[in-house]
């Protein structure tokens, strides 16, 4: 851990897959897609997103297996340790408004969006 990390802010976009720790969610009550769909769904909403197909807040709160979806996909702001290690460093290493690649963590698949 890098404690000359100041705190940053991001929007995510999960989604789970049978292997996730906890394979459901306020979406799916038991989520039964691959890791390898997941990742594919994920590519898919990059696609989106870059292409200007989709807003990302529109497109988290309507795909996101998280509970931050109903902001948005908004996590607010955090410091280092206080993600899991992939999540952390892949957001601390994207600048702010930088759309992530996917990053696998034990919760799923996400795309991450530094705001701050």
């Amino acid at each position: 851990m890098d404690s000359a990390r100041k705190s940053v802010r991001a929007s995510h976009l999960l989604v789970k897959h049978r292997d996730s720790r906890r394979p459901s969610s306020w979406k799916e009550d038991n989520i039964t897609r691959t890791k390898e769909d997941a990742h594919k769904q994920i590519l898919a909403f990059r696609h989106d997103l870059l292409s200007g197909k989709a807003a990302f807040a529109d497109l988290a709160s309507r795909e996101s297996h998280c509970s931050s979806a109903r902001r948005g996909g908004d996590l607010g702001e955090f410091g280092p340790g206080q993600m899991q290690k992939p999540f952390e460093d892949a957001t601390y290493a994207l600048k702010v408004d930088e759309l992530s690649e996917p990053v696998f963590t034990d919760s799923g698949v996400h795309l991450i969006l530094r705001t701050k």
